[in-house]
């Protein structure tokens, strides 16, 4: 077997890897165009978190390598610190002290004065939130409750309208977590992110199949009011069924205004028993806060037309392999698996701790509310019904 040598990467080399990552491309497809491993590869993006690293730029007033060199040539024929100066249009101090921090004039070495230059440089700059330790805590306690970056950010912004001190931007949280030469933010808080990554990824895409099947006397989503797809007019409800464990479900209910969640208990996932427990918690809304629902084509709705029946609420499906039409939901139930793990068993949750979890999500500000809270906003509505 032969060995493959070891490869240093280039500064060249480094860029590709980085366009590379950034454009979506995988670590292993990255890999295989330098025929390498895809460790080789992970080990690189991992340094900074999978964060780019900002360009290297030398300062204007720095000295070049061809002056460095110029000061070595200076040396090898015995000028003076003045004469090399003169020659290069610097002062001489600033020769002298080239000169010195680098080995002295018996060991100067142009190459070697550059590298320690370049190696003097990544000192990092102190980040906002080392700098700030009582902002710093504030994001670590938000993010122990499972707030996003984003959703931290725009709530500091709307409670510090006039204050930048104590505001972050989405991104000062990211570094941080994810680049720990900061020392701002905990790597461990890296676990309380929806994704759970150990490093930043460029791009995401998730492909979700929904069980589909025939609905009995159905009105598609297409028949759905405008009203209702600009979300101005509060009321209109999206729904689906989450699955845990030994068949064990849980119905989720988003309303589209206000992205207010509603959790239900259920004991299986058959249509009597899901659109009873759907009424019932259709009851315990003003009429004006309930006018429509959109679900998908599950089996659990064949009894949809009871629910309209006895609540007076519309029931619209939406178009087959189409579960974007309920964009909320599908969010929302993404947010609750953070809660509500795939592959755990759902049946031992209280209706009390699925209470517990609605409020926790509708306590979190949204950014397509501009940081209001749904809970803020749906009791808004309330208010206005009252």
């Amino acid at each position: 077997m032969v060995s493959r040598t070891r490869l240093k990467y280039s500064e060249s080399m480094k860029s590709y890897i980085w366009d590379r990552y950034k454009q979506g491309d995988s670590i292993w497809s990255i890999a295989r165009s330098f025929d390498r491993p895809s460790s080789s590869i992970h080990k690189q993006i991992a340094r900074t978190g999978g964060i780019r690293p900002p360009e290297r730029k030398r300062r204007q007033q720095a000295l070049s390598l061809e002056e460095r060199e110029e000061i070595s040539r200076g040396i090898v024929a015995n000028l003076s610190f003045r004469a090399i100066a003169s020659q290069l249009g610097r002062s001489p101090s600033t020769v002298s002290r080239e000169v010195n921090r680098n080995g002295g004039y018996q060991h100067y070495r142009a190459a070697q004065a550059e590298q320690n230059a370049w190696d003097r440089a990544l000192r990092p700059k102190v980040c906002k939130l080392a700098k700030n330790r009582s902002l710093s805590r504030r994001v670590e306690l938000k993010l122990r409750r499972k707030w996003s970056p984003q959703q931290i950010a725009g709530w500091l912004k709307r409670e510090n309208p006039d204050d930048e001190l104590n505001q972050v931007s989405p991104e000062t949280i990211y570094r941080s977590l994810f680049i720990q030469a900061r020392g701002a933010l905990k790597k461990e808080l890296q676990e309380y992110l929806r994704s759970k990554r150990s490093i930043r990824r460029a791009t995401k895409s998730s492909l979700k199949g929904i069980g589909l099947g025939g609905m009995p006397n159905a009105v598609s989503i297409r028949e759905r009011p405008a009203s209702v797809e600009d979300r101005a007019v509060p009321g209109h409800w999206e729904g689906d069924l989450i699955e845990g464990k030994n068949k064990t479900f849980i119905a989720t209910l988003v309303e589209r205004h206000s992205r207010y969640v509603m959790l239900v208990k259920l004991k299986d996932k058959r249509s009597e028993t899901v659109v009873s427990a759907l009424i019932k918690q259709a009851h315990k809304l003003p009429e004006e806060l309930y006018k429509s629902l959109t679900w998908d084509r599950g089996s659990e709705m064949t009894k949809h037309q009871r629910f309209t029946l006895e609540t007076n609420i519309k029931v619209y499906f939406c178009d087959p392999q189409s579960p974007w039409q309920r964009g909320s939901n599908e969010n929302t139930n993404r947010l609750l698996r953070d809660y509500l793990p795939k592959g755990t068993d759902l049946s031992v949750h209280s209706q009390k701790k699925l209470d517990w979890i609605a409020r926790e999500l509708n306590e979190r500000p949204r950014k397509t509310l501009e940081y209001e809270t749904p809970a803020d906003r749906f009791n808004a509505c309330v208010a206005l019904t009252g």
